[in-house]
């Protein structure tokens, strides 16, 4: 007699008694529903940060991807910089719908952006952590301010502004025991290939080629979670 067919099942992840909650239906110990709102939450979950979300993302990946893939996102895992993030599923069969938002940058946050990707390359080179401080972030930013600028006080705080959303994007992550020196986090060298940051600084450099551009007024696009890592509380999820 033949056995009865069984549907595929998808890989389960390590558990006994998963509910937390009354009339919780979840199917996933609780571990591993934390790693999914981590990375729902962005913009990643990072080894080093999150020492004990790291090994469960391993344990379970394979479950991971599937309810990520549920919601049209994929994750995007790199084992040497032990870095995972989301990023949107992308098809031109399918009319996906959108989860990640999308943001634009300013004149001076797409600077200061490329100035932290560079800081990154230089410090993988040295085999360092890519440590910055503001007063350099801040000198960085300021060969921008265009000759004559009579509004010398707005450039201050579009540069303040600018620091501000590489925090809020977790690009930036505050050294303990130091409040003006930052790490720039590793998933900013992974949420753009070399292809993509030539691109940006193409659009920059034809940004600076503009003779009267109003610092603040031209925007590159870049997804926030996906491509730029930001969601609504990303402090320590890189």
């Amino acid at each position: 007699m033949e056995e009865p067919y069984a549907e595929e099942q998808l890989p389960e992840a390590a558990a006994t008694d998963v509910a937390t909650f009354r009339g919780d239906t979840g199917g996933l110990p609780l571990d591993t529903r934390r790693v999914l709102v981590q990375l729902l939450l962005g913009p990643s979950v990072d080894a080093r940060r999150q020492s004990k979300l790291w090994p469960v993302l391993l344990r379970d990946e394979a479950v991971i991807r599937s309810r990520m893939h549920d919601l049209f996102l994929e994750v995007v895992i790199d084992h040497e910089q032990r870095v995972a993030f989301t990023r949107q599923v992308v098809s031109e069969d399918l009319d996906v719908p959108i989860l990640l938002r999308k943001s634009s940058l300013t004149y001076i946050e797409t600077a200061l952006l490329l100035f932290l990707r560079q800081r990154l390359t230089q410090a993988d080179a040295q085999g360092d952590r890519a440590v910055v401080a503001l007063d350099e972030m801040q000198q960085h930013l300021s060969v921008f301010e265009r000759d004559g600028n009579a509004d010398h006080a707005k450039f201050e705080r579009q540069i303040v502004n600018a620091v501000d959303k590489a925090k809020k994007l977790s690009l930036l992550q505050s050294i303990r025991g130091s409040s003006e020196r930052y790490e720039v986090s590793p998933t900013l060298k992974l949420l753009f290939s070399a292809e993509e940051i030539q691109d940006l600084m193409r659009t920059y450099a034809a940004l600076t080629s503009k003779p009267a551009a109003a610092v603040g007024d031209d925007v590159a696009e870049g997804e926030e979670q996906a491509d730029l890592g930001d969601n609504e509380d990303g402090e320590e999820a890189l």
